[in-house]
């Protein structure tokens, strides 16, 4: 997926970082690696790389990760893109 970003500025995604217990789950299980755990705190880098697919939200065992609306535009992109690299006609129904 090297080169797909999300719609620069609108990624939906949040960290709570008095909740985070610096676990690490959301750096192991986030796609596109955009979580780096440091000594300090979660960081984010790469927000616009940010699909919203929730899995760092739905991994998070306090709940310090937020997304929504969700997977919605992830999937229609996902679709697009692939689509796209077959050969496919491309039909967007994206949110």
């Amino acid at each position: 997926m090297h080169g797909y970003r999300y719609i620069a500025g609108t990624a939906t995604m949040q960290v709570d970082q008095l909740r985070c217990a610096g676990c690490s789950l959301c750096t192991e299980v986030c796609p596109y690696r955009i979580f780096t755990l440091t000594a300090e705190a979660l960081e984010v880098g790469g927000r616009d790389l940010c699909m919203e697919c929730g899995t760092c939200a739905r991994s998070c065992p306090v709940q310090a990760i937020t997304v929504s609306p969700g997977v919605g535009c992830t999937a229609a992109l996902l679709t697009s893109w692939a689509n796209r690299l077959l050969g496919r006609k491309v039909v967007s129904d994206c949110c």
